[in-house]
């Protein structure tokens, strides 16, 4: 059942209907169709009651009150937003996307309880003084128990996490991962445990004289800066908000504690309530995941989306186009070496248009990537044959014997890279062009191979119709 009121689009789904999985993904096909059209989409699951038997009877019932209630709550939550990222503005300069992407993080520091995965905010730059910790102290005026530290040990930080959950804002990250290796491993470990709820570390402590071994909970929100890049499995866990120093001139307002505390205040105690109300609707909340975020990119995004959908106005369209525009330019971290070389050979292919390349054109080619390690891979000296089967093995991509023209040599043939190609690069990376056509027609399992039917994914015709499609977002829409 569909309503309105201003501009945005109210989807009511009765509590009968809200455990049926078909009717969830009916409605989540529904809200999609309907953001594409350009509606304010906000998800409503209707409360069951007495003699309330769907969306109809819920607004007779209970009275238009009840419904004005309920606009009133979507409105006080966009309202709390809004507010939180003019906040953010009058101390960073920072991309709009940017500043989207940390209120839904703020506020997901009071959400942390019904999520199951929690994105960590990693705040980076590729030179100091570009703002990075003053992101982490503007975050710390509107978190959850917030715990700033930029020095910290491993039992410090195991036990701080396990028994308060505070909000973990750890700055100068980049000093600590190339720390002594057992205290880098054991942040390192806390990090990846981390992400989700159920997350632990494992120690052996004292307790007396006899050695017992416990279990420390990892899981809370965590903000973390520095410069550089993060290790690869906290980069993969991480919202990438990468910073870039101010142009001369460029004034942003003076962070005063005694000043900017008296403004924080009333918005983490306004944060606060709201997220308290919604708590019940979060837990349950199945947000609409955009297609283009890889898996690890939508568990961290779903908590922030269904924040977003749950405050309404235009806030869970702007949530996702600023969250697949900060995953899409800073992709989280499929840069391994062995995933930049299939990229880099990939994009080789695409060039040459061929169906093989000789091993010694291949190197040579890839020794020419200017933005590429190849030419100085081993001590300043170009990758050889050997390093390249090295790193191409994992992916189960070997050299063989292949002909050209009337002679042979050792090399690699496109078909043998395909697979890996569809699993480790990004779907919105150049398709490859078909090779040259043999003197015999290929196997017909190769025609499609790469090509990603869009057209096809998602669609349910027994969603909504022709009509449904064409009508105007306007009208009231009954869906069956």
């Amino acid at each position: 059942n569909i309503c309105h009121a201003g501009r945005t689009t109210f989807v009511l789904l009765d509590a009968n209907c809200a455990a049926n999985p078909k009717v969830l993904s009916a409605r989540s096909q529904l809200v999609r169709q309907l953001r594409k059209q350009g509606a304010h989409v906000h998800v409503l699951d209707l409360p069951a009651g007495k003699g309330i038997n769907g969306p109809d009877d819920y607004v007779g019932v209970m009275g238009d009150q009840a419904m004005t209630q309920v606009f009133e709550d979507t409105a006080e939550g966009a309202k709390i937003l809004n507010e939180i990222a003019c906040f953010i503005r009058r101390f960073m300069r920072m991309a709009e996307s940017q500043v989207i992407a940390v209120t839904l993080w703020c506020a997901h520091t009071y959400a942390a309880e019904a999520a199951i995965w929690t994105p960590y905010l990693a705040v980076t730059s590729a030179e100091k003084r570009c703002g990075k910790s003053r992101l982490l102290e503007v975050v710390s005026f509107l978190v959850k128990k917030p715990w700033s530290t930029s020095s910290v040990s491993a039992a410090s930080l195991f036990r701080e996490v396990d028994q308060m959950q505070p909000t973990l804002l750890l700055d100068e990250t980049d000093p600590l991962f190339k720390a002594d290796k057992e205290t880098a491993q054991a942040i390192r470990g806390i990090l990846n445990a981390g992400a989700h709820y159920k997350g632990v570390v494992s120690r052996i402590v004292r307790q007396g004289s006899a050695m017992k071994n416990k279990n420390f909970r990892a899981f809370c929100p965590k903000a973390l800066g520095g410069i550089g890049s993060l290790p690869d499995t906290v980069a993969d866990r991480s919202l990438p908000i990468k910073l870039k120093r101010k142009p001369l001139g460029e004034k942003v307002e003076r962070l005063r504690e005694r000043f900017v505390e008296p403004l924080a205040k009333p918005l983490r105690q306004s944060l606060a309530n709201w997220i308290t109300k919604k708590l019940p609707t979060l837990q349950d909340a199945q947000p609409d995941l955009p297609e283009e975020l890889n898996d690890r990119q939508q568990d961290g995004a779903e908590p922030l989306l269904a924040i977003a959908d749950a405050a309404g106005d235009d806030w869970p369209e702007k949530a996702r186009a600023a969250l697949c525009g900060i995953y899409g330019t800073h992709p989280a971290d499929d840069t391994s070496i062995g995933i930049q070389l299939l990229g880099d050979v990939r994009l080789i292919y695409y060039e040459d248009v061929t169906d093989k390349i000789p091993t010694t054109e291949l190197l040579e080619k890839l020794w020419k990537a200017e933005t590429s390690p190849w030419a100085e891979w081993n001590h300043g000296k170009p990758m050889t044959a050997s390093g390249l089967s090295k790193l191409l093995r994992p992916f189960e991509i070997f050299p063989k014997t292949i002909r050209i023209g009337t002679g042979t040599a050792k090399g690699y043939e496109r078909a043998h890279f395909e697979d890996a190609w569809s699993r480790y690069l990004p779907q919105n990376s150049p398709i490859l062009p078909s090779p040259p056509s043999p003197a015999v027609t290929p196997s017909q399992n190769s025609v499609n191979v790469g090509m990603d039917h869009f057209s096809t994914r998602n669609t349910d015709p027994n969603v909504t119709g022709s009509e449904s499609e064409t009508s105007p977002i306007s009208m009231r829409v009954v869906t069956a």
